[in-house]
């Protein structure tokens, strides 16, 4: 499964341990899910005026947001087949590690830690949960935190 990750931004310091963290989040949450089709995820690590652009663009909201998904298909209604098609694109993830580290120092724990959380939250978005609602909110919020239990990334 083809995870591009790209460094779009020069604020926040990236080590190759927060790509490894990532390739390893987008894995497990495809685990989580019985994905066996492998598809493409890209994620982009950007600053805030770079995803509040986007998040102006796309949810008309005037301000910088942690994390945005674009899947490339609606969620599928059916199990998916196995598919070795070169375009199994399942979406693109957007982080804005500027507010990504405000957050962890927020929160008390590791920029990679909140990188992680955010990774599998936008994943879990392009794999067509959302936390509308409090039932969907706490699905989604268990399915992250088992991603991030598997891969021992605890606050």
């Amino acid at each position: 499964m083809p995870v591009f990750v790209n460094n779009l931004q020069e604020k926040v310091k990236t080590v190759s341990m927060l790509t490894e963290t990532i390739n390893l989040v987008v894995t497990a949450a495809l685990k989580v899910e019985n994905r066996v089709d492998d598809p493409e995820v890209s994620v982009a690590l950007v600053d805030d005026s770079y995803i509040k652009e986007l998040n102006y663009k796309y949810r008309h909201k005037d301000k910088p947001t942690d994390v945005l998904s674009f899947p490339m298909d609606p969620p599928p209604e059916e199990e998916l087949p196995v598919v070795d098609d070169e375009n199994n694109l399942l979406g693109d993830i957007i982080i804005s590690l500027e507010t990504a580290e405000r957050q962890a120092q927020e929160y008390g724990h590791s920029l990679l830690r909140e990188v992680a959380y955010l990774t599998a939250h936008g994943m879990f978005h392009l794999l067509g949960y959302t936390h509308d609602g409090t039932e969907d909110r706490r699905v989604m919020r268990e399915k992250e935190e088992k991603v991030l239990s598997l891969l021992n990334i605890n606050r």
